[in-house]
């Protein structure tokens, strides 16, 4: 299971790792996070040569596990427990690091609880997205494309659907044959760079409902086709998307108006900090 935390207003990618049941966290995001630092690769390099003992066990400290890529796919990353978090926070000089060290026990202890009854993790989902200044409309939204998605995926697994690479290609299928651009170009369209930008979290309303339309009527294809196998999941996937792309096509006609747009929502949480400060100084 893979999600994305909020720090303050920096988005962390993580994965929950069944191994050893334990969060893993993006080591890149993390001393973003921390240090704000224009060349995240560059200072982790430097922070390795400053600290000998950490370089020594950085491969055991920060194992490569997969994550979402800037690009949409899944990338092997470095990543780190809380403990390993702990030793990297010690080379890095930020005021942030106590703070952080109370987030990362937190953290740690929601997703105990989240096991316990898994409604706390839907409930923490939409507590996170109005923390990030979304709309209660966007979330909900939002929250029914997430169980969308697993629905198909769901699916792709049950049908001989390899992980990873194979389900990346049918994601690109089905947003080419909806939108006219795969995850990665909408990404660019969207100016979206930065690691943890997920670009379904910069969608817009019509956007993220043409992309569930999209995956639904993929779901439903595959399924009463009995689609096993790549190949035949690849032509539902093209197929459930051309579904979602007509109506948006005919959208289009009919409102004179672009469904795709280059807006993006990354200046949320700018906004919202600037709300909490004026609540602050009245």
């Amino acid at each position: 299971m893979s999600n994305i935390k909020l720090f303050e207003s920096a988005q962390i990618r993580s994965v929950w790792n069944e191994v050893d049941g334990k969060w893993y966290f993006s080591v890149a995001d993390v001393v973003q996070a921390l240090t704000d630092s224009a060349n995240v690769r560059d200072y982790i390099k430097k922070m390795r040569r400053r600290d000998a003992e950490l370089n020594s066990n950085w491969g055991t400290l920060c194992p490569p596990l997969e994550l979402l890529a800037p690009d949409g796919k899944r990338r092997q990353t470095q990543c780190a427990n809380a403990e390993g978090l702990l030793r990297i926070i010690q080379s890095i000089p930020s005021p942030k690091a106590e703070p952080f060290k109370r987030w990362l026990a937190r953290v740690g202890y929601e997703r105990l609880e989240e096991i316990e009854n898994p409604e706390l993790a839907a409930r923490r989902m939409r507590e996170l997205y109005k923390a990030k200044g979304y709309s209660d409309e966007w979330i909900e939204k939002r929250v029914r494309g997430i169980a969308i998605r697993d629905e198909l995926t769901n699916e792709w697994q049950k049908r001989g659907v390899k992980e990873q690479r194979e389900y990346a290609i049918l994601t690109a299928e089905i947003s080419r044959a909806t939108f006219g651009m795969t995850p990665a170009e909408y990404k660019e369209f969207k100016s979206l760079g930065q690691p943890a930008d997920n670009l379904r979290d910069h969608m817009n309303d019509l956007e993220l409902i043409f992309t569930m339309l999209g995956e639904a009527s993929t779901t439903e294809i595959a399924r009463n086709r009995d689609a096993q196998g790549y190949d035949r999941n690849r032509a539902a996937a093209i197929e459930g998307g051309a579904v979602a792309g007509n109506a948006r096509l005919d959208l289009e006609q009919k409102s004179g108006r672009r469904v795709s747009s280059k807006e993006n929502y990354k200046a949320l949480p700018e906004a919202v900090v600037r709300k909490r400060l004026k609540k602050k100084e009245d």
